[in-house]
This record gives structure tokens, C-alpha cells and sequence, in this order.
């Protein structure tokens, strides 16, 4: 029997959370189908994307979605409203957001998540991981300025998807060398996103716990 509604590819830890935020704050009519780590790798998820990665949106027309930046483009295209249209001032300043956020945070985790991918040896593998941990200071640096220099409580002065990844990078500091307490203005964003009744929800439908309860 073919899929009768699209559905979101997850999994616990994974920035496939932004879009599962972006779903529950626009109340798309996309299911959300949590895996257990590992089962990206399997058969049946590599039928869907072959990449084995998350997050990835299966159509019901069967069609599939990948990448995060996409993902949440079509999300605000399709179900957003005016407010998250593409091409208003907030829809521009979103995607360049995204973007950064997408290519140079997230590329900068690479040596985090796996230094084999970047040198062989245990003492050349520290090297890369101690080189990427300095690119992500100042990638934190430059997001906790931008969000104190905002006009309001959001990193664009408004609430967009931007604010959705941006708290997945924030909980995935947790995991590095570098002291959320550095970034006073991200460490507030994070309580203000754990407050917010959409991350509720998509934290409980990834079988995850708030930042703030483990601090």
C-alpha cells in the first residue's frame, strides 16, 4: 500500500531536529518517524536515501528530500505562510543564516564526529580534532554576537528555522572542549527554545531531553 502522508526521518542527536522544530512550529502535515541510531545504515532507510543520512522527507508520491537546508526551505515554502516566504527580507536573511549555519558550523564538526575521515594516526587525529574545535570558537563567537546584536529574542530579531538549527549547535557544544557559559546569549537562547512548546514536542517525538535538565 503506498504512503498516504509525507514523512520526516529522524533520529535522537542528529540535526534532523531542526526540521522536526520547524514541523511542530508551523504544524505541517508531515509525519515524523524516529529511528534508532544505527538503523540508517540498514537496508530498508538506504532505500529511501542512500546517503544514510538524516534528515530526509519521503513524499507520499514516494519522491525523497535531503538535506537539512532543503528540507526546511520546502518545510517553510509548502506549509510556512507568508511568514516564511523565500523571498521577503526575513525568508533571505533565514536562508544566508542557514546557510552559514549549514556549511560552516556543521562542516566544522566533520573532525569532531569522525577523525578518521581526516588522518590516520591517534596524535594527527587530535591535531584535526584541536584544529576544527578553534574554527568553532570563533563560528560560536561570531553567532553569539550576531544573536546579542539582535532585536529581540531570536537570532534574525524574528522567530525562524534559523533559531530551530541554531539550538541543535548549541546542544552539540555540550559534546566539545567549549563552555556553553562562554556564550552567554546562546546559553539564554537554549532555556528560551526549552520553554518553547514546539521543541517539546519534537524533543519527546526524538526521545530526547532538554540541554537544561542535564545542567
Amino acid at each position: 500500500m503506498p504512503d498516504t502522508q509525507d514523512t520526516l526521518y529522524t533520529m535522537p542527536g542528529t540535526c534532523s531536529l531542526a526540521a522536526n522544530i520547524a514541523i511542530a512550529w508551523i504544524d505541517a502535515p508531515v509525519a515524523v518517524e524516529n529511528m534508532a541510531y544505527g538503523d540508517h545504515k540498514k537496508d530498508a532507510y538506504l532505500a529511501i536515501n542512500p546517503k544514510g543520512k538524516v534528515p530526509a522527507i519521503k513524499f507520499a508520491d514516494g519522491d525523497v528530500l535531503t538535506e537539512l537546508s532543503a528540507i526546511l526551505a520546502w518545510l517553510g515554502a509548502t506549509h510556512g505562510g507568508e511568514g516564511y516566504a523565500r523571498d521577503s527580507k526575513l525568508g533571505r536573511r533565514e536562508a544566508e543564516a542557514l546557510s552559514f549555519m549549514t556549511t560552516e558550523v556543521h562542516g566544522a564538526y566533520g573532525p569532531h564526529f569522525a577523525a578518521q575521515n581526516f588522518a590516520k594516526s591517534d596524535s594527527a587525529q587530535d591535531e584535526v580534532k584541536q584544529a576544527a574545535y578553534d574554527r568553532l570558537r570563533g563560528h560560536y563567537k561570531r553567532m553569539n554576537d550576531k544573536l546579542s546584536s539582535a532585536d529581540g529574542d531570536w537570532y534574525l530579531g524574528e522567530k525562524s528555522f534559523a533559531d530551530a538549527f541554531l539550538y541543535v549547535l548549541v546542544r552539540w557544544l555540550d559534546q566539545t572542549p567549549l563552555t556553553l557559559s562562554d556564550y552567554p546569549a546562546l546559553a539564554a537562547h537554549r532555556d528560551r527554545m526549552e520553554a518553547d512548546a514546539g521543541v517539546k514536542t519534537a524533543l519527546g517525538r526524538q526521545d530526547m531531553q532538554p540541554m537544561g535538565a542535564a545542567s
